[in-house]
């Protein structure tokens, strides 16, 4: 594996920690070129060391997504050193959850206005940002692949409004933007992780055992994915040479674990969310049912589709 991705060139947004330094570790891992960005030059730089000591270059780049000069600045640092190569954007830089626990099980009313920018600035704006300068190098290659790292927060409600409306926006520019790029060769697609173990939330889970959001979650922590397993989930997208096929999909961690063959870092297997199981022990009136359940029962896409249509 130290060279399945040796020459290729890779941009993660928000990789000081969390989500984005497991897919910056595993792109290092691969042999890839990464340039991780983050507000923070200390905690970037000490992620970058250990992504580097993985294998393959890591260069770190202090960079606020929800600024264009920074982001236009990023790409034109990759531009002129990379002599225009751009083979993977990974859209993750996030910086709306201190907000969202700030203001958990509170009415949209009720939360100070500015949340919106709190969650969808850095976010949802920042990705829209990265992607228009990225498909700029991608487009005329006539290669490449920007993953956008969405949740299924973008199918039901999930924390807040400002939440899942920015999620469910994702989720429409993954589809919208690859629709446009499909004929340039250039693949676009949603990552919906599972249940994560980042540092934030192990914080709160684990030290906090009155947080509300124990309540919220309601499941075994323990059985949470890494951060890396996302960042497995990028390589074997990166590295599948028929992309494009899944151009302008949703595609949940579990279901890309299925497909590629992907266990986690500590070799448990991904825990598989969208199983008829695990769907029912998140129903209160239906949790008991769960324990009879198959493990390899999933609910249908088309079900879930249906549940959460707005006709």
């Amino acid at each position: 594996m130290a060279t399945i991705m040796k020459g290729q060139v890779c941009v993660v947004t928000g990789a000081s920690r969390g989500i984005g330094r497991g897919i910056a570790l595993q792109l290092c891992e691969a042999g890839a070129t990464v340039y991780i960005t983050g507000r923070n030059q200390d905690t970037l730089q000490a992620a970058a060391q250990e992504a580097q000591s993985r294998g393959g270059r890591c260069i770190p780049v202090v960079c606020d997504s929800s600024q264009e000069s920074e982001v236009k600045s990023l790409f034109e640092q990759v531009n002129r050193e990379q002599r225009g190569r751009l083979d993977v954007l990974v859209n993750n830089a996030y910086a709306g959850v201190q907000a969202i626990l700030n203001n958990l099980e509170k009415e949209f009313w009720n939360c100070p206005a500015s949340i919106w920018d709190d969650i969808n600035n850095v976010g949802l704006r920042g990705h829209y940002l990265c992607s228009v300068y990225g498909a700029r190098m991608m487009v005329p290659a006539r290669r490449g692949l920007i993953v956008i790292v969405s949740s299924v927060g973008g199918l039901n409600y999930f924390f807040n409004v400002p939440y899942g409306v920015g999620k469910a926006a994702c989720d429409r520019m993954a589809a919208d933007c690859a629709k446009e790029l499909r004929k340039h060769g250039v693949s676009y697609v949603s990552l919906w992780p599972g249940l994560v173990q980042t540092e934030m939330l192990k914080d709160n889970l684990e030290n906090k055992t009155n947080d509300p959001l124990l309540k919220k979650f309601n499941v075994d922590f323990s059985a949470a994915e890494t951060t890396e397993v996302s960042g497995k989930c990028v390589v074997a997208l990166a590295t599948d040479p028929h992309i494009l096929s899944l151009s302008g999909k949703v595609l949940p961690s579990c279901d890309l674990a299925r497909r590629y063959g992907l266990r986690d870092v500590d070799g448990r297997p991904v825990q598989d969310y969208l199983s008829v199981s695990s769907v029912l022990s998140h129903v209160s009136r239906l949790g008991w049912l769960a324990s009879y359940m198959p493990g390899f029962l999933r609910m249908p896409k088309w079900l879930i589709t249906l549940y959460a249509g707005k006709f």
